[in-house]
């Protein structure tokens, strides 16, 4: 051995070395030459390694999250309640794999009847519900599916525009005949809620004593309750028969009195509605989704305003509850034609631009009706609600909304009607749910293009807001680079 490390003896046959100095020092020259070859290394390699490196992630993170999704589905069994006992509500249900359970059991989703809506959300129930909860009612559905409330909302939504001075709100001139009415909210006939406007009814009444008027109790549907009054005195010979007080201190059920359409548009000589299905997700922000397939229903007896026929409701009224009973009724069709005949017929009749012009009108008088009740519906993220608007075209080709139904029916009168009704139950639960399929009020309610089937988005605020903003950012960087050149 050596006198130590590094200096060994020299023995005959033996070939010593010394540590270089390099080896002394490890990091020498690692900034001036090893970072510059570090990174030319780096470039010529990474779109070699780069590419695969990343796709690989991301198909990892797919299958990760895709896992985690059925894992989480098959972990956790959706339940589902209903009230009503519709084929088209179960098998959509049992399509999916859901398991029906009853009321008193933890359920997921529960499509109910208003009643049972209103029992779950009212406070002495003291119900509460869990993330993973939806029900097929707003809590307050009332406010634009009950007829008095509807008309007080809108009447409320066009003097608070007005008052804001919003454009909205115009009107026409005070001079000409009828008064002065409103330029782009005129969708509702004129209205009373009696007992409470009886005075202003009669008032109004007495302007043109020739005109017809057509009653409706506020509480019921389907055609119940509902006649037509040309004159006043018989309006008070009803009130004294039903034994109904219009004195407003007295009187206890609401009804509304409406000018009557006179002059609907008919086909084939009879009167006919519009039933159009919106799906409301949320009120606040507002997200509303119109279904495309929806129909016209047919009076069964041609349209006559002869006095002889004011009773008779098959001339009158469009509800399949009240046509179903006539004679002339076809089982076949239902008296029902779809929209898409509609608008044909139209553009073949009348042109493509006043038709559009309509089915333009027709949009938003849904999407104002609905801004209208946004401020006073509770808008739980639990919920989501599904309406059915009814609406009559007059024949200046000018929509009128008539009113809106909270559960319009899902019963099927024919083949073609239950095909419908089953798509639109089958669209309504793709919108709601979030993409893996389980009830989760967590979720945003934005759903991809793919799932809207055959419903066309009316309105999303949210969206509306987040489009907004992008375009101000953007106006704001535009402005910018334009102070470059000044």
């Amino acid at each position: 051995m050596g006198h130590g490390f590094g200096e060994l003896a020299k023995v005959r046959g033996i070939v010593t070395h010394k540590i270089s100095p390099f080896e002394q020092r490890a990091f020498a020259n690692v900034i001036s030459k090893g970072v510059p070859n570090t990174l030319r290394r780096i470039r010529s390699q990474i779109f070699i390694v780069a590419p695969p490196f990343v796709m690989g992630y991301m198909i990892y993170n797919y299958i990760e999250n895709l896992h985690t999704q059925m894992n989480r589905h098959e972990r956790m069994k959706i339940c589902f309640c209903t009230d009503l006992d519709k084929s088209v509500l179960i098998s959509n249900f049992e399509k999916r794999g859901w398991v029906q359970v009853t009321a008193d059991d933890d359920w997921n989703f529960y499509w109910a009847g208003t009643g049972t809506c209103r029992n779950i959300f009212s406070v002495d129930s003291g119900y509460r519900m869990h993330d993973n909860q939806l029900i097929n009612h707003f809590p307050n559905h009332y406010e634009l599916s009950r007829k008095d409330l509807l008309v007080k909302n809108i009447k409320r939504y066009r003097k608070d525009l007005e008052r804001d001075g919003n454009p909205l709100a115009e009107k026409t001139e005070a001079n000409i005949p009828g008064g002065s009415k409103y330029l782009y909210l005129d969708f509702i006939p004129i209205t009373f809620v009696l007992p409470a406007d009886y005075n202003m009814f009669v008032e109004e009444y007495r302007k043109n004593p020739q005109s017809t008027w057509i009653m409706k109790p506020c509480g019921k549907s389907q055609g119940a309750g509902i006649f037509l009054i040309n004159k006043l005195s018989k309006l008070k010979r009803w009130s004294r028969e039903a034994k109904t007080s219009f004195h407003p201190q007295i009187g206890k059920e609401s009804y509304v009195i409406s000018r009557y359409i006179e002059n609907p548009l008919l086909i084939g000589g009879k009167k006919f509605d519009l039933r159009l299905y919106v799906l409301v997700t949320s009120f606040r922000p507002l997200k509303a989704y119109l279904f495309r397939l929806g129909f016209c229903r047919f009076c069964t007896v041609k349209y006559d305003t002869s006095v002889t026929e004011l009773d008779n409701m098959y001339v009158h009224l469009t509800n399949v509850s009240v046509q179903k009973h006539g004679g002339e009724y076809n089982n076949h069709h239902g008296g029902k034609w779809s929209v898409q005949n509609l608008r044909l017929y139209l553009e073949g009749t009348r042109g493509k631009e006043v038709t559009d012009k309509l089915f333009g009108s027709i949009t938003w008088l849904i999407v104002h009706s609905l801004k209208a009740v946004s401020s006073v519906m509770a808008s739980d993220r639990h919920c989501f609600e599904c309406y059915g608007y009814d609406i009559i075209i007059d024949n200046t080709l000018k929509p009128w909304l008539v009113e809106v139904n909270a559960s319009p029916s899902l019963t099927s009168t024919t083949a073609n009607d239950r095909i419908l009704k089953y798509k639109l139950i089958d669209n309504i639960l793709n919108i709601v749910l979030p993409p893996d399929g389980v009830p989760d009020v967590r979720w945003n309610k934005i759903p991809s293009t793919d799932m809207l089937g055959n419903f066309d988005l009316l309105i999303d605020e949210e969206i509306a807001a987040q489009d907004d903003n992008m375009q101000n950012s953007n106006n704001g960087k535009h402005r910018s680079n334009s102070n470059r050149w000044k």
